[in-house]
Order: C-alpha cells, then structure tokens, then sequence
C-alpha cells in the first residue's frame, strides 16, 4: 500500500480534533479514548515497562546470586551486588530465582528448570534488545501516524513488537538448551558461573570471528535502516504486521546471537555485562561506522586466545 510523507505532527493534531470530540466524557474518559486514539503512547509505556520490569528482575537475581555465593563466583561488582538492600520477593520470584541458580542435578525436576532458563534468557534479551529496537518501533508508529491522517487502517505497534519478542522468545529456548548442555558437561558447580578454560575461549572466539562476518555487516544494516523494510512491506493487516516483527526481530537475531554466547563467558548472571552488551547493541545499530564493531571483534579475539593460552 503507497504511503506519502507529508504527514507531520500538526497535521496529525488538526485532523484529530476534527474527527474526534470525547467533550461528552469525564476526565478518565478522556484520559483513556487519548490513549486509544494515539498508539505511540501505548506502546511507550508498555515496552518501557517491559525493559523497566526485566532490569528489574535480572538484578533482583543478580543480587541473590552474589548473596548466596552460587552464581558468578567472584565476578566483578559481587561487592556491590551484596551491599545492596535485600527486598521482600513473592513466592514464585523466590521459586523462579531457585530453579535458575541453584546447581541442583539436571535430573531434578528438568522441566521446571529449562521453563525458568527459558525466562531467564527471554528478560536478558527484554533487557538488553528491546531498548536497542526503539528506533525500528519509532519508525512504524511515525509510518502509521501518516496512514491514519490519511484515513487508511493501522494495525497497532504492539503487534510489531510481539512478532519482534517471538523471535527472541525463540532464541531463548535454544540458549536454554545450551545452557543445559554446557552444565552437563561442564566442571562447574553452578550452572550460571563462567565457562572457563577451552569452552570459554571458543565462545569468545565464535562471537569475535563473527563480528567480521558478512552476514553480522548484512543484519546491521537491515537494522540501521527499518524505514525502507517497514515502508516497502506496510500493510494493514494483522498477521503481516506480526510477520514484519518476526523478520525485523531475526535480523537483530542475527546482529547479536554471537554476542550472547559472551554471556557464558564471562557469567550467564553477570548484570554489569549484561548492560555491557545492551549499551554496545544500542551503539553499533545507531553507528553507520563499523569501528565499533571491528573493535569489539578485535577484543574478543585477544581474550579467546589469552583464555587458550592460559588454560593449555
């Protein structure tokens, strides 16, 4: 469906006092046919709330981790982690935090462990991916602000988003799995501390021969241009909306899959790393430049072989 650019802000607020006349109601009324008339806002507050809920949660974690001793042995900012205020936690938090951290056998209720993995690596990627697919969202809600003053149907953000989650959700059952795997045959008592010696350095190693690639440059630059995909590919239905998250969300798949395997690195609970990789994410898809990237690349090499060095 073609779209024009000439829609702007103030021509979005004249035709909508035009169209719209909610003086009939009260205050929430108004409050709430607001919300519904403009989407951006929906969506801002869920997915800030989302991101918000996910740090949350992680650091929650994080800090029972360091209490208790058992996740990330002696990981930089334990110290800090421990020193923080420890806060009363419902139930199925403190049930949810057990099954991710304590290094129980595998054998021991296995589905209720890969559920909470699952979870735990779904609010890393909340947490450290969704921030950095603001602009691809930004741009959608500013396509379908101009189709609406044009009078054509929109298809809510929020559907974008959750075909954008989905492949997330997707990618965490498999570094779930993953991480099952790597416990199983891992020296490690805990399943969350860092993989050292050999297996370490090839996940270092992996994620930093990636940063080179082709295909990291290709998903890059599908990610540092959502306008032309979003643009081409409108439409004003659902499942096509849901279909253009899916393949917006497989393009960040394949900027960042590697950079997670860093996770298993340096400590799957390691927040401060966490924020590490999310802020780099977030620079690399705002930088046209490909320094940042070729950088991280280049580190990542030195450690894997330092990693390899040390461990023969």
């Amino acid at each position: 469906m073609p779209l024009d650019q000439r829609g702007d802000s103030a021509h979005s607020d004249v035709m909508t006092g035009q169209q719209d006349d909610f003086s009939h109601l009260d205050r929430a009324g108004r409050a709430m046919a607001g919300i519904a008339r403009n989407p951006r806002v929906t969506v801002n507050v869920v997915v800030g709330a989302c991101i918000l809920l996910a740090w949350l949660s992680l650091a929650a974690m994080a800090i029972r981790g360091a209490e208790t001793g058992i996740a990330g042995v002696g990981a930089p900012g334990d110290t800090i982690l421990r020193s923080l205020p420890q806060l009363p936690l419902p139930y199925f938090l403190e049930r949810f935090f057990v099954l991710c951290l304590s290094p129980v056998p595998l054998d021991a209720g296995l589905g209720l462990r890969a559920g909470a993995l699952v979870s735990m690596w779904f609010l890393m990627a909340i947490a450290t991916m969704l921030p950095s697919a603001a602009p691809m969202i930004r741009t959608y809600c500013e396509i379908a602000d101009t189709a609406r003053i044009k009078g054509e149907p929109v298809v809510h953000p929020l559907l974008l988003v959750a075909g954008y989650l989905s492949v997330w959700l997707a990618a965490s059952i498999a570094f779930a799995a993953l991480t099952l795997a790597v416990h199983a045959f891992a020296s490690s008592a805990g399943m969350l501390d860092p993989v050292i010696g050999i297996a370490g350095a090839l996940a270092l190693l992996i994620a930093g021969l990636y940063q080179f690639s082709g295909l990291k440059e290709a998903c890059l630059k599908k990610c540092r241009n959502p306008f032309s995909i979003l643009f081409a590919s409108w439409s004003a239905r659902p499942l096509n909306i849901f279909r253009l998250g899916v393949a917006q969300g497989l393009w960040c798949l394949g900027c960042c899959w590697a950079l997670m395997l860093v996770m298993f690195a340096v400590g799957v609970m390691n927040v401060f790393w966490m924020a590490l990789i999310g802020l780099f994410t977030l620079i690399e898809k705002q930088t046209a430049s490909r320094v940042p990237t070729r950088l991280a690349g280049a580190i990542l090499l030195v450690w894997a072989a330092a990693l390899l060095v040390v461990s023969l």
